[in-house]
């Protein structure tokens, strides 16, 4: 059977927007049996399976039994996770930023730090409700629109992070994880330890920590979708590493593996689609 590979990708409900920035469905068929790397991001961990559960044999916390999940939720990770497929791999993956924790399920990221879970158990109805109703959709259209409704109507819309930590959080996204700690806390007229404190209380890592994890993904992205003649150097410095040597760190640390590595290894990945968000 042939490799395929299928991504389409969905701009969320506008009232979704401020804390999911896009819906990718997925459908990969004709692999060879292997495993996945779930790599550190800026977007929490939530995907609803089609068909196959979802197979987490090595969690990101090695003290966390391994386990399969209907509809996966994890919080912010500084590890990689792995994943058993068959070969075949299908679900909606939503790009949820750690600001939509508490909208959703009334809780800080950080409780969800390093750890994955059944929706069902953090969210109650929500999570079986959110699974049903993609599952009995047909269609790539239809999914989208049944996440809308499911997430829509658990929206608790003054569950909001304070806007200091948000503020905070959206610079270092919007600055590929290369802006200064102690400049963002003075910014906000806060130390740099009480914004540490602060932001690891809401988000789960640390300001430092969290620009790491941003600049890696950034670094990641750019590795998967740039040509074969821009090389890793390059990629390096363009996303504010003083070598490649430290970019090779980061991979060894927050990946388990190099880049070349990665990049030879890694099926196609839902958490690097090259199609833009579409209109709606």
């Amino acid at each position: 059977m042939e490799a395929t590979t299928e991504v389409v990708t969905a701009a969320p409900a506008p009232i979704l927007a401020a804390f999911i920035d896009r819906y990718i469905g997925y459908r990969l068929a004709g692999f060879e049996p292997g495993l996945h790397r779930g790599l550190p991001s800026r977007h929490m961990t939530f995907i609803v399976a089609i068909g196959p559960t979802i197979d987490v044999v090595a969690q990101t916390d090695p003290h966390q039994a391994p386990g399969n999940y209907r509809c996966v939720l994890s919080g912010l990770q500084a590890a990689p996770a792995m994943i058993a497929h068959t070969g075949f791999q299908e679900g909606v993956a939503i790009e949820l930023t750690p600001l939509g924790s508490r909208v959703l399920f009334g809780m800080p990221a950080s409780e969800l730090w390093d750890v994955s879970i059944e929706c069902a158990d953090a969210s109650g109805p929500l999570g079986d409700q959110l699974a049903d109703a993609v599952q009995s959709q047909p269609d790539w259209p239809g999914r989208f629109a049944a996440c809308d409704r499911a997430l829509t109507a658990a929206v608790r819309s003054e569950a909001l992070a304070g806007p200091e930590l948000t503020w905070a959080w959206r610079t270092l996204v919007g600055t590929g994880g290369t802006c200064e700690i102690t400049p963002l806390a003075e910014r906000i007229g806060w130390s740099r330890q009480h914004l540490t404190r602060k932001f690891t209380a809401e988000f789960g890592a640390s300001p430092k920590l969290a620009a790491r994890i941003i600049r890696f993904e950034r670094a990641r992205r750019m590795l998967a979708n740039t040509p074969s003649y821009v090389s890793i150097a390059q990629v390096a410095a363009a996303c504010g590493y003083y070598d490649q040597a430290h970019l090779n760190r980061d991979f060894a640390e927050l990946a388990g593996c190099a880049p070349t590595t990665w990049l030879a290894e890694e099926i196609p990945s839902v958490q690097d689609p090259n199609a833009p968000a579409a209109e709606g």
